[in-house]
């Protein structure tokens, strides 16, 4: 079974496999002079081609690869000898382009198969498609009929191949494709006399050959030997699974052909063999014009038709569900139709969503006409405070001058631990409320956990008669205004003065503000931020929990959540998102341990800023994360004030206190964010005992954006009745 290594032509004419050259070896030294030396030799070699592509592989070569020497492959009947690289090399290379549909440990597994063919006029396509694709690391082709000119149909080969053997073709053009591939070529076809050296060690079969009897009896031997066996008949896609590998005793065929065995079948005349094979093809199923034609065999058509586009779509199923067994995927036993005809019949003039986000529209039920009235006023403000994806974790009641703030417990997430990050939305929207009271006349009594620490009644707050903060009342536009703002700005240095004054703010409020703006401690946090991000995208409830805050234009939203339209995405980035939305992708980029792209936006962003913010308080009880959103809202009103946009970039573990905390956020990728939070602690400077409530970048001269919409007062306000048990945390 090995080919023939003589330039003589009456020996290349029968070759079917290349002949591999080293130039460090003596006797092949010898005969690539040979070779070299004869005129009628076409001599080719790639390899500045192949140091070109070599360059731009990622990642790069290996240093086994590095260290091969190039090889020189003789191809007899082509009389062509042509420079490759060395196996290693050239398999990286030829299968680049796979990955990630196939992965590189993927490959390396489908190597180690050996897969046999009986059949190559159909088997062809297949044969081909699975080297093309790199699904084996040994093929066995077995064919006793040579190629005439009415197979060029269906069968790829040229009129140059006319008369040669069928399997001699197909090994021919796979060794042209791939030298390094060893294939056994079976030029008299299956015999009782090679059928057992056909078929072992065989991890596949794919059998397509024309003979009923040698079609049963390859499956009573496959049978025998535990190996599975599939066949593709190209009408309709018809496909056949048979795991003889896990069902030892199944029917052959299916059952199709009841008891019959191949004794039986052989020497049948064509007019006894038609009712088995119509019972194998299953004359009902068949297309309309295979049908007919089958009436028309011996009258107007010589035989059954078959199409060449029919078979390649074969080779390509046929190579889907190798790539299922070489997983160790589901690939079970039964029948189906890869029907193209079928498909194509659903084909109309379907109105496709546009992705396109529409812009948000502001003034609709999110500013509006402040009420004039304080009771009115204050849930208006409070509806407006920011909220970690803006999921407005409050419930409001309204009795006379009395607004009640509770924790609406079904709007958290796993990123808001022990709702820390509830309380620190709360808190923003308790500013919000001085703010809004204030500028009424009314100053705001509040009373937090009036029922007791752990009571879902967080805020109580009372609007009464007597004097009012000026300061805070003239900040009133300015909190309506604040908003998120992701844009692109311009990168500037902050004036001393004012992130002095900032920081005083922050401090008289209880909490501390650390600034970050040179651009070594900007960028060490865009990479802890952007690393953070993968593992938000690749830990599958984070990631639910993050596409389900965004609202896209096509849905139907309820004003939770992120408008689309606010991200300051183009639409490459939009297309992104798009991919990134699918938990079918995150899944298969962490089975990778992939995904380094998927932070590239938020490291980019905190890259563009003026300075990274980061607001902290002593402490971690609900009350100190309740103050460092009332600090939270005053900075960041200011800031918008004076002219400054702010973006909360905050990482998965922000509100993650321990072990336990990180562990809940992601089991799998626990490690990787201690290590982010120990090195983001160190990078901003903070204490252990300081708690962050907030990142934000900080960016000059963006422009306007838009807005996130906010839940209807109907939504948020409850019964003006007294809060009853179930609103005690137990």
């Amino acid at each position: 079974m090995t080919a023939s290594t003589s330039v003589d032509p009456s020996a290349d004419a029968v070759a079917w496999s290349a002949v591999v050259l080293r130039e460090d070896e003596p006797d092949d030294r010898a005969r690539l002079a040979e070779l070299s030396a004869d005129p009628g030799v076409v001599v080719l070699d790639h390899s500045d081609r192949v140091q070109h592509e070599l360059a731009a592989l990622t990642p790069e070569l290996s240093p086994e690869g590095l260290a091969e020497s190039r090889r020189w492959v003789w191809y007899p009947w082509r009389r062509t000898l042509a420079s490759l690289p060395g196996p290693i090399t050239f398999r990286r290379l030829r299968l680049d382009r796979n990955r990630n549909k196939i992965t590189a440990a993927e490959q390396d597994r489908f190597s180690g198969l050996t897969i046999g063919i009986v059949g190559l006029s159909v088997g062809h396509s297949i044969a081909h498609t699975i080297a093309l694709e790199g699904l084996c690391g040994r093929l066995r082709l077995a064919d006793f009929d040579t190629i005439e000119l009415s197979n060029l149909n269906r069968i790829p080969s040229t009129v140059l191949d006319i008369g040669v053997n069928k399997a001699v073709a197909a090994s021919r053009r796979i060794a042209e494709l791939d030298p390094y591939l060893p294939i056994e070529v079976f030029t008299d076809g299956l015999q009782e006399a090679n059928l057992g050296q056909f078929l072992d060690g065989l991890d596949l079969l794919v059998e397509e050959c024309d003979s009923l009897d040698v079609k049963v009896r390859v499956r009573e031997e496959a049978r025998a030997r535990g190996i599975p066996v599939v066949m593709e008949t190209s009408d309709r896609g018809l496909f056949d699974v048979e795991r003889f590998d896990r069902e030892p005793d199944r029917p052959l065929l299916h059952g199709l052909l009841g008891e019959i065995g191949s004794q039986s079948l052989r020497g049948l005349s064509t007019h006894d063999k038609a009712p088995h094979v119509m019972r194998i093809l299953q004359s009902d199923a068949l297309s309309a014009r295979m049908a007919a034609s089958m009436v028309e065999i011996d009258r107007t058509v010589s035989t059954w038709p078959q199409l060449g586009g029919d078979v390649q779509l074969g080779g390509a199923t046929v190579a889907a569900a190798i790539r299922r067994l070489g997983r160790g995927e589901e690939l079970p036993s039964g029948r189906v139709r890869v029907d193209l005809d079928k498909v194509l019949d659903t084909l109309g003039d379907h109105a496709l969503p546009d992705t396109a986000p529409a812009p948000s529209d502001d003034d609709d039920g999110i500013l509006g006409r402040p009420p004039e009235q304080a009771a009115q006023a204050v849930v208006h403000a409070i509806r407006l405070a920011p909220s970690g994806g803006n999921v407005q974790p409050w419930s409001l009641r309204v009795e006379g001058d009395r607004v009640d703030v509770l924790l609406a417990r079904e709007r958290t997430s796993a990123m808001d631990v022990q709702f820390r990050g509830s309380y620190v939305g709360i808190g923003a929207a308790q500013f919000n409320a001085e703010v809004a009271a204030a500028r009424h006349g009314r100053p705001a009594c509040v009373r937090q956990f009036p029922q007791g620490p752990g009571s879902d009644l967080v805020l109580s707050i009372d609007l009464r008669e007597g004097p009012v903060d000026p300061e805070l009342a003239r900040l009133y536009p300015a909190m309506l205004a604040r908003c998120t703002n992701r844009g692109f700005g311009r990168r500037r240095p902050f004036d001393a003065d004012a992130v002095a004054s900032f920081q005083r703010q922050a401090v008289a409020i209880g909490s501390r503000l650390h600034l970050i703006s040179d651009p070594a401690g900007v960028s060490a946090i865009a990479d802890i931020l952007a690393e953070s991000d993968r593992i938000r995208y690749l830990t599958p409830v984070l990631h639910q929990q993050m596409m389900s805050e965004l609202r896209w234009p096509e849905e139907v939203g309820d004003n939770l959540g992120i408008d689309v339209s606010t991200l300051d995405l183009d639409t490459t980035d939009l297309a992104k998102l798009g991919v990134a939305r699918r938990s079918d992708v995150m899944d298969y980029l962490a089975r990778w341990q992939g995904g380094a792209a998927l932070g590239d936006t938020t490291r980019d962003r905190v890259n563009a800023s003026s300075a990274v913010a980061v607001l902290t308080v002593a402490g971690d009880t609900p009350s100190d994360y309740l103050r460092g959103g009332r600090a939270l809202a005053l900075l960041w009103t200011r800031a918008n004030q004076c002219g400054l946009a702010v973006h909360p970039v905050s990482p998965v573990f922000l509100f993650a206190r321990d072990e336990q905390d990180r562990a809940g956020l992601s089991a799998e990728f626990t490690d990787e964010l201690t290590d982010l939070q120990a090195r983001f602690a160190a990078t901003v400077g903070l204490p252990a005992a300081e708690a962050p409530v907030l990142v934000v970048r900080v960016s000059h001269d963006v422009a306007p954006a838009a807005r996130s919409r906010r839940l209807s007062d109907a939504a948020v306000l409850l019964a003006s009745t007294p809060p009853t048990e179930g609103e005690q945390l137990r």
